[in-house]
Formats: structure tokens, sequence, C-alpha cells
């Protein structure tokens, strides 16, 4: 998608290896279009974290993202899912977006609050991601 963190290969293959039953790729025209990472954290079945949820440039603004966190949300494994969590950085308007127009579909509060801060990325050019959780509610 050109915006997401840049990941190996090897941590995506192991994603759709390992919790791929919580992770989406959309292919409309046999093209992918977008996808969605996701994963039940341990101990914590109620939640569904998002890693990366991303759509190419010319999907963009067809609703694409939030049909594949609802599709998730709607699978077999997330039926005790009442929360779903992401991080995301300030100036991801995208995302903020469409964190909160999915929160007023599923008639949830939305919260924010500070998760990592910018001195955790080695690199010292990442913003700092805030915790974003919507819930409780049922799919």
């Amino acid at each position: 998608c050109g915006t997401l963190d840049l990941n190996s290969v090897f941590s995506y293959l192991l994603l759709f290896k390992d919790v791929a039953a919580t992770c989406a790729v959309a292919e409309p025209g046999g093209e992918v279009a977008g996808f969605a990472t996701a994963y039940l954290p341990p101990g914590r079945e109620d939640t569904l974290f998002v890693w990366q949820i991303g759509v190419q440039a010319a999907q963009r603004g067809r609703g694409l993202a939030s049909r594949l966190l609802r599709e998730l949300l709607e699978r077999d494994v997330c039926r005790a899912v009442q929360f779903l969590e992401a991080t995301i950085s300030p100036s991801n308007q995208p995302s903020r977006a469409l964190f909160a127009a999915l929160a007023k579909r599923l008639g949830a509060e939305l919260s924010e609050q500070p998760c990592f801060g910018e001195a955790l990325f080695p690199d010292g050019h990442h913003e700092p991601e805030n915790l974003f959780r919507i819930g409780p509610f049922h799919t």
C-alpha cells in the first residue's frame, strides 16, 4: 500500500500461516486490493487486535477497510470478541476515521490512550502509537 510500516515478507507469511483465521485479503476482480492482519491476544479472547490494515490507493474511499474488519468480526473464531483494538499514530487520519466510523456502526464507544511512545522506536523517525479500543459490542 505504500503507507504502512515496512515489515519483512517473513512476518506476513508467519501471520497468514499462524493466525490465518483472523487475517483477510480482499481481491475484487482477482487482484489484491486490500488486507487486514489481526490476532486474538493470548488470554484475551474477547479482543481482536488489528496489527495492520491496508487498501490500494485506487480502492480507497469505497468502504473496503471497513468491510474487511466487519468480515473478520463475523468469523466463528471471533464469536466471543467484544472489543477491537489497534494502535494508530496521531497523523494517521484515515485510520482514525475508519475506527470512529466502525465504532459508530457497531454502536460502541471508542477510546484512545497512549501506548507506545516515540522513544521506543529505535530509528527515531516514528510517531507515537496510541491504543484505540472499540467496545464492548456484540456482532
